[in-house]
């Protein structure tokens, strides 16, 4: 009767192995799918890290240089609609440029600059310095026809 008994408990350890296998399968590949899913998650929550410290960085510097451009709006500099901040950007600066018809060479003249910063400033590679800021944003206000004048030199 050992023999019986011992050769029933093989079977059955066997099927339970068998059913086990099955089940462990569809575990492992939900558990590597949830370790799929947690990597993904990790990175997206670095990529919103590095946003928010980007962010946070340029707050920051727009704070500092709030105080300069609030002190140049009274000296000549655009002013946008009340409550509105009016704010340096490349694509403003690009696209103004074009409108005017300028290279950037006749851009860095007007802005007192070298044409390799306004390229740097367009292809946002570089922000103006705070200092630079209200006259760029004065020129970004001007007309093409003012922007010529102000490149040909006054004779005396």
């Amino acid at each position: 009767m050992t023999t019986f008994a011992d050769s029933l408990k093989k079977e059955i350890a066997r099927v339970a192995r068998k059913e086990l296998r099955d089940e462990l399968g569809a575990l492992r590949k939900a558990a590597l799918q949830q370790r799929s899913e947690i990597a993904a998650l990790k990175k997206q929550l670095k990529a919103f890290q590095t946003q928010v410290n980007q962010l946070g960085r340029a707050r920051a510097q727009l704070a500092r240089s709030a105080p300069l451009a609030a002190s140049a709006a009274g000296s000549g500099a655009p002013r946008g609609k009340p409550g509105r901040k009016v704010v340096f950007t490349a694509e403003r600066l690009k696209t103004q440029r074009a409108r005017l018809g300028l290279t950037q060479e006749q851009m860095a003249k007007l802005l007192g600059v070298s044409s390799l910063s306004i390229w740097k400033w367009e292809s946002g590679g570089a922000a103006p310095r705070a200092s630079r800021v209200p006259k760029v944003l004065e020129l970004l206000a001007l007309g093409k026809r003012e922007a010529l004048a102000r490149l040909v030199p006054e004779a005396p």
